[in-house]
């Protein structure tokens, strides 16, 4: 390891250590127990209404204390900013969701269930819920309060009588639900003699780990499942100790929907449990309480979100007695994403977290967005549309600025049809072939030919893809390459291999503008170079609009376009560059790129190059490497598939 290794290594070693002590400074909440007398007198007066919120409110206020206003004025929720990519549409109806049911609505009666594709980033959503109220819970503004003992973390206002809670809620400004369970009520009678102001009062911690606040229930084999995981059952060990079935002492209080008291249940699958098992969790949420046997209704707070796929979704819609249950849900689609460029931050964040061997591979910088804008068109409605109709619809998906199209159209055509997003390739499908593509590769290195190659194997050898699905797909690959990949590829090479290209470019701009303005006001212009007076190059002008197909009857319309932008621009204080207009930034490219072919071919075709064409070819590869994202090897092959794209036109 060299001296400045060392120095690096030892740095992020320390940013680290600073990291652990800010958390640690953040998370130190301070604990407190004492009897509910003392609670009532030193901690409820501070924050009443935090401590009588519910599980829908203390969740909502959870989310709220994780958003911010970002630098464009939109409100962004840090909890999911750099986890869940491409998904805002559907996260933002969970969030109206916990808002709705904070408020008191009659959604908050009802069970949520994110319904979606596998990998679609579901689970993904509830585990940030769940680590948000973990955190949330450890902060001043999170503060949490239960019957110390309780085994479902009551909250101590339970333990105020009802003929008392009028009085508490013109004294304070709130309204106590809930009744205390069999256990505290037994513990209230047996050993504090129903002096309910000396019964325990703790702070406690959502932990999932811990069982508190946090119940996960995953279902196994529907025919042996027993309802004693959800509402636990009757502890035999211990009913010889206290002589009573009945004595909730001897109860087991293990089930999920217990540790979830005071905060959240996840249903992992919640369709492939027996109907009994939903009968009960739609009657927990509508009416938050549970029935056992040997005790009274046993009331519980909190939110239950469950997910499941579609095939299991299809499945429980065809049988009618189902409809009932369907009525007390609250169903949130969660689709794949069809924004490419959000797609291929979800590889890059799967990859981020896989083995250090598969992050030291190094990808050229087209690798991601190529096999994502594949994985798109798989998700996109499947319909007998041009090749070019396609591209175009993807490009309008990630947001981009399609010639021909203007904003009106690509928001209608940004609306996705129903089944849009809720098939086709899952994440988990590109990186698998990523994968073995890296195994498979010699080098440590990866171009996006690879890959798309490394995709149509996957594509062959998946015996659950039907043959007509197979080719359709396999062609998507060849879209993905011609309409994408060409583009993006011969884009760098161009840059790489003129250094002046930026100035090059922005001086043909001006030219265009200055040949267009005298056109438009049929003036003659002056020539730098033989110092005369002459009229515009039409010939110039044509050959430059030519390059993204502007007709000759179009051309007009076209350049005044250009000169009123330009305008603007100008009256703007700004300057017209080559960002300014999207189809001009292509035409002008197109065209250098057109004027140098000869040169490229030459510089990366050479089997033996002099001195002269070995140093451009060094220049370039040295360009694409230090400016562009590749290395080395991917540098050699995109120069050698630009060649023989340019070979082939």
């Amino acid at each position: 390891m060299t001296s400045m290794d060392k120095e690096l290594s030892t740095g992020r070693q320390e940013n680290f250590m600073q990291s652990l002590l800010a958390f640690t400074r953040e998370h130190k909440a301070s604990y407190w127990s004492g009897p509910l007398g003392e609670f009532l007198e030193k901690i409820l007066p501070a924050d009443p209404q935090g401590v009588a919120r519910s599980s829908h409110q203390y969740i909502w206020d959870m989310i709220r204390w994780t958003r911010h206003e970002d630098a464009n004025g939109q409100v962004r929720t840090a909890l999911f900013a750099d986890e869940l990519f491409g998904m805002d549409e559907a996260i933002e109806r969970v969030v109206d969701y916990f808002k709705a049911a904070a408020a008191g609505s009659e959604v908050g009666r009802r069970l949520l269930l994110l319904l979606g594709p596998p990998s679609g980033g579901k689970s993904t959503l509830v585990i940030l819920l769940k680590r948000g109220l973990e955190e949330y819970s450890h902060t001043d503004a999170g503060a949490m309060y239960g019957v110390q003992g309780c085994p479902v973390h009551e909250s101590p206002l339970h333990l105020i009588p009802h003929t008392l809670r009028p009085n508490f809620r013109e004294t304070y400004g709130v309204d106590i639900s809930g009744e205390v369970c069999p256990y505290c009520r037994m513990r209230l009678e047996q050993q504090y003699n129903g002096d309910f102001l000396q019964m325990p009062v703790e702070r406690i911690f959502i932990s999932e780990a811990g069982r508190s606040g946090i119940g996960t229930y995953a279902p196994h084999d529907p025919t042996t499942a027993d309802l004693a995981d959800l509402v636990g059952s009757v502890d035999l060990s211990k009913v010889a100790e206290y002589g009573d079935e009945g004595d909730p002492r001897a109860w087991s209080w293990s089930g999920a929907v217990y540790a979830a008291s005071r905060g959240m249940l996840e249903m992992i699958e919640i369709l492939k449990v027996k109907r009994e098992f939903l009968y009960l969790l739609l009657t927990l949420t509508q009416e938050k309480n549970v029935k056992v046997s040997r005790f009274p209704l046993i009331y519980l707070d909190e939110t239950i979100l469950a997910h499941t796929n579609l095939a299991e979704f299809r499945k429980f819609l065809q049988e009618s007695e189902n409809e009932a249950l369907l009525d007390r849900m609250v169903i949130i689609q969660v689709p794949y994403t069809l924004n490419f460029l959000e797609e291929a931050r979800i590889y890059k964040k799967l990859i981020s977290s896989a083995a250090p061997a598969f992050r030291e591979v190094h990808l050229d910088p087209h690798v991601l967005h190529a096999a994502a804008v594949f994985a798109i068109l798989t998700r996109l409605h499947e319909a007998d549309e041009k090749d070019q109709e396609l591209a175009k619809k993807v490009r309008i998906h990630a947001n981009e600025d399609v010639e021909g199209v203007n904003r009106a159209e690509a928001e209608r055509a940004r609306q996705k049809m129903p089944e849009e997003g809720l098939g086709g390739v899952s994440p988990r499908f590109v990186i698998n072939a990523l994968s073995n593509a890296i195994i498979q590769s010699d080098s440590r290195s990866l171009t996006t030919m690879d890959v798309l190659l490394a995709l149509k194997d996957a594509i062959e050898n998946d015996a659950r893809i039907d043959p007509k699905k197979k080719r359709k797909w396999i062609d998507y690959l060849v879209l993905a390459r011609k309409h994408f990949y060409n583009r993006w590829v011969k884009e760098d090479v161009h840059k790489a291999l003129f250094v002046s290209f930026e100035q090059e470019a922005q001086d043909l701009l001006d030219k265009y503008l200055d040949e267009v303005e005298a056109t438009l006001d049929n003036r003659q212009i002056h020539d730098p170079i033989t110092n005369d007076e002459r009229r515009p190059d039409e010939r110039f002008l044509r050959s430059v609009e030519e390059k993204i197909h502007i007709s000759d009857s179009g051309k007009q319309s076209f350049r005044q376009e250009v000169v009123r932008k330009a305008m603007g621009a100008f009256k703007r204080g700004e300057k017209f560059t080559l960002d300014s207009h999207a189809q001009l930034h292509d035409a002008v490219q197109q065209y250098l790129f057109e004027q140098r072919r000869d040169v490229l071919r030459l510089v990366s075709s050479s089997s033996r190059p002099d001195d002269d064409a070995r140093q451009k070819i060094s220049i370039v590869e040295k360009r694409l490497v230090d400016e562009y994202g590749y290395d080395s090897h991917s540098a050699r092959e995109a120069l050698n598939y630009v060649t023989t794209l340019l070979a082939q036109e």
